[in-house]
Parts: structure tokens; sequence; C-alpha cells
């Protein structure tokens, strides 16, 4: 059943100043989507703030090349305290916007939560969540057009960005005609995707190139086949000359291997904790593999943040990847 956007239209007609949040190490569907909702608020003469809780993405920089489009939130977020609503997109978790947890628990405004994915927390206010959509884009360009903004190059950009880059630029099983339609909408609209394709896969630094062979080196497959996973440590980024948003893509290499059915990518964290991606075919549901250790997404793509050490936290994945398998064995 399509979404009621009737809160939201109520929400914006209520008030002026917008802060857009979305998740840490946002992908191009947080930031398309925080930039198409920003830029419909100011078409209706209103001020939007897109703001991220974690450093912008070396791929995404050109979205923001004077580093106006996007503000960095840093504790206790004073610059922030004069905005009248905040709309956290393309999440609905405390664990995924991170220090701007703080800020919105003690927010005293209202707030509102536009997101695809059925893991929720409650974040208060409203939450639009339509996990039926293959991206967050999508349901900011319903919001959009709740407004009865008009679709101009700003905003198809951004949204054709979010579109693309969550449906694996229309590769995955989440692309429907429907996504071809709302496309060619966005491309009419003035969206360029052919510049937004070089910019975001064909311009990568050299250490992101050499990061991969790292994953590649350390690809395994487990439980006759089904099953694949690698890892990156943390010295892996000097040794490389790479960063951490280098591994962003990194999953497709394990879940790409014939006959693999769950993918993960195992990330070691600063914090003595790991951050696990998690891939499927179609056949498991990795976002109830993922719950197992407090995190969530969707059916086929989902990821979790885990206390331990790589070897302590492969363990575990592996026993969880291992019962998500059994019934089909």
């Amino acid at each position: 059943m399509p979404l009621d956007w009737t809160p939201f239209v109520d929400l914006v007609s209520r008030h002026q100043r917008f802060l857009i949040m979305t998740h840490v190490r946002p992908d191009g569907d947080a930031l398309g989507s925080e930039l198409g909702l920003a830029a419909a608020l100011r078409q209706k003469g209103k001020t939007a703030r897109a703001v991220i809780a974690s450093d912008l993405p070396p791929r995404y920089r050109f979205l923001d090349p004077d580093g106006t489009r996007v503000e960095r939130y840093q504790p206790p977020g004073d610059e922030f305290r004069n905005v009248d609503a905040v709309i956290v997109v393309d999440t609905g978790t405390w664990n995924q916007i991170g220090e701007f947890g703080d800020f919105l628990k003690a927010f005293p405004g209202p707030r509102m939560v536009i997101d695809h994915h059925r893991t929720q927390d409650d974040l208060g206010g409203i939450h639009l969540v339509d996990t039926t959509a293959e991206a967050a884009g999508r349901l900011v360009y319903e919001a959009a057009m709740s407004l009865d903004a008009k679709l101009d190059k700003e905003m198809a950009d951004a949204l054709f960005m979010a579109l693309a880059t969550d449906t694996g630029w229309f590769r995955h099983s989440n692309t429907t005609a429907k996504t071809f339609a709302l496309a060619e909408e966005l491309t009419r609209a003035g969206a360029d995707p052919n510049s937004l394709y070089d910019r975001l896969y064909d311009q990568n630094p050299l250490g992101k190139l050499r990061l991969a062979g790292r994953a590649l080196e350390r690809l395994r497959t487990v439980f006759d086949g089904q099953a694949a996973y690698t890892e990156i440590y943390l010295a892996d980024y000097a040794e490389t000359g790479s960063t951490p948003p280098d591994t962003e893509d990194l999953i497709n290499y394990p879940r790409c291997v014939e006959g693999v059915e769950v993918a993960f990518l195992l990330i070691e964290q600063p914090a003595e904790c790991v951050k696990v991606s998690f891939r499927s075919r179609s056949a498991i549901d990795v976002d109830k593999v993922a719950e197992m250790f407090s995190g969530g997404g969707h059916r086929l793509a989902s990821g979790a943040t885990i206390p331990g050490s790589v070897p302590m936290v492969r363990e575990r994945v592996l026993a969880a990847v291992r019962q998500a398998l059994s019934p089909r064995g």
C-alpha cells in the first residue's frame, strides 16, 4: 500500500528550518536522498541543511566540491540547535546515526523518519517506512511530489544516484519496471547517468584498487561453496594507501563467486569490533542473520557491527551463516 504523505506535508507546512540526517558512512542512496529532499524543501522556501555524522567518503566528494552542500555533524552540535524539525532518511536505528543520537534524543522539536529498511528503532516522531521501495530515493521522490515540487536537474541528479546505486545500477533483484520508469522520469528532468557513473565508478584512486587486491587474495568459500567471505584489516589502509570508505564495494567480490548463496565481508574497526556486510542471492534472508548481531537492513543486503577481533567475529558469523543455510542442506 502506498505511503500516506499527509504527515510529511503537514510537517513541512508548519515548520521553516529543517535538518536532514542519514546513516554514518553514507552511500549513494543516503546522500542522494538527503540532497534531493533538501532541494525539494528549498523550492518551497524552507531552510534545509543536509548533515552527516561521519566524514564524506572520497567517492562522493564531487557532490560537494566547495564543502557547502553537506555539513559534518560534530557533538554537541550547538550550530544545529536553531532548526525546527529533523528528518532522518535511509535509516531508522540509533546505532546507524552515530554521534548524532544524543542530539536527537534531546531535540525538543518534531522528527520524522523516511526509510525503506525493515529494522527500525523508536527514534520518536513519525516513521514513514516502505520496505518494498528499492531505494530511499524513491520515497524522497514521492515526498517531493507530495509537496508539488518541480523535478529540476539538481533534484533529478541526486535521486537518480540514490535509485541507481541501491539497485546496483539496475542489476539487483529489487529492480522492477517501476524502477526504470522512475529512472526515465529523472533522466528527462535532467539527470546525467553517464556522468554520475563515471564519477562514482570509473575514477578510482590507486589505493582503492590495491585494497581490492587484498580482498581478492583473502577470498574464501565455505559450506560446499554456498558461502564466501573476505576480510580487511586496519593495517591494510596504510599498506595499500587506501582509506576505510574504499571498502564500500568489496562485498561484491565474494557475492559474485559461482554457486554462492551468502556472502559476507569482515572489516576490522579501531574500537575492538568488526563491521560485517552481508549479501544474499535470493534464498537466504540475511537481514535475519544481521539481526542476530543487533544489525539489520534488507533481506538481500544487511550489516552489523560486532564486538571482538576479526578471528572471533569470523567464527560467530560462520556459525550464523551455517545455521541460515542448514535448512537447504
